[in-house]
């Protein structure tokens, strides 16, 4: 079967691609000539070059498929990003849909976020699928424009133009996930360089269990749902305790007041003004004071999803920081 996939490049996209060719399905990748591949090295792939945001360069890629994995994105959570959020994560999902129908291809899985179900500002709900998105006052960029990528998969879904399945993953820590930008303050605590801490959580899940829940919801899962693809709840406080445990560091001691935070993320984008780049932004503050906890329920009932836990995941996190001389005084 052929398959295509956006976002191959990136941290969960090469992942999956790397699992997609052992499976033994014909791979194409979406990739820009200035992609680095370096993480598909020795796979048996295509590469058809292009971008989400260049329809024709879809309808190419899509030819003759039988299935797409819709991985391509921007994570960023600064104010100014937002107009490349817009273009790549909305409209480059809407290229992708067009393309799909135009060259007739049965059946799409899209890599969504549990950012579109939202999160809490205390620790005593836990959502799921159904739970009503409440967070919309704050306007958070990347949130906003996954929720309006979502709803076009589920238009088009409900359009019955082809089959599309969603899946939200949580946050997802692994082998090589340091590569990532949002990582670096997680690479901080590994190395013993910050001593804060906030209020807020994180649901924690390892990628190779996300991975093993994207296949399950390819084969089992039903058009038009969306399937929470998450595991253990923790606090920002537990979650930065087990990565110094594990990098073998002390923890961070110091709580960070939720005040103090805004505080600095407005004095952070007031600086915006003078051409100057503060420490953290509003939405930084925002996302990292919520308590992201979801319910996998759906997904373990449905398509046998079944995590392990979420310690392995965090091992293997900074076992791969290691090795890759991350850590290093």
């Amino acid at each position: 079967m052929k398959v295509v996939v956006t976002g191959a490049n990136g941290f969960l996209g090469s992942w999956l691609t790397k699992d997609l060719v052992g499976r033994g399905y014909d791979v194409t990748i979406v990739a820009r000539p200035t992609s680095d591949l370096s993480d598909l090295n020795n796979l048996s792939y295509k590469t058809s070059f292009g971008d989400v945001t260049d329809l024709s360069s879809l309808e190419k890629a899509f030819h003759g498929a039988q299935g797409i994995f819709h991985l391509a994105g921007v994570v960023a959570y600064r104010r100014e990003d937002r107009p490349l959020m817009e273009k790549v994560n909305v409209h480059g999902t809407e290229n992708v849909i067009k393309a799909a129908e135009k060259m007739k291809v049965p059946k799409l899985l899209h890599l969504s976020s549990v950012v579109t179900i939202g999160a809490s500002k205390s620790p005593d709900k836990i959502l799921n699928e159904n739970s009503p998105y409440t967070i919309s006052d704050l306007n958070l960029g990347y949130f906003e424009t996954k929720r309006k990528a979502e709803i076009l998969v589920q238009e088009a879904s409900t359009k019955g133009s082809f089959d599309a399945l969603i899946v939200n993953p949580s946050t997802i820590y692994g082998a090589g996930d340091a590569k990532k930008g949002s990582r670096s303050i997680q690479v901080k605590v590994a190395r013993h360089k910050f001593p804060f801490y906030s209020v807020g959580g994180a649901s924690i899940v390892g990628v190779e269990d996300v991975i093993d829940g994207i296949m399950k919801a390819w084969d089992k899962g039903r058009p038009g749902e969306r399937y929470i693809l998450s595991n253990e709840n923790w606090t920002v406080r537990q979650l930065f305790t087990a990565i110094a445990k594990e990098a073998g560091v002390e923890p961070p001691r110091l709580m960070l007041p939720s005040s103090a935070l805004h505080s600095i993320a407005f004095i952070g984008d007031s600086l915006k003004v003078f051409g100057l780049k503060g420490p953290i932004t509003k939405e930084v503050a925002w996302t990292s004071t919520l308590y992201h906890w979801f319910d996998n329920s759906k997904a373990r009932r449905e398509l046998g999803f079944n995590p392990k836990p979420a310690i392995e995941a965090i091992h293997k996190s900074v076992q791969w920081m290691k090795e890759n001389g991350l850590l290093k005084k």
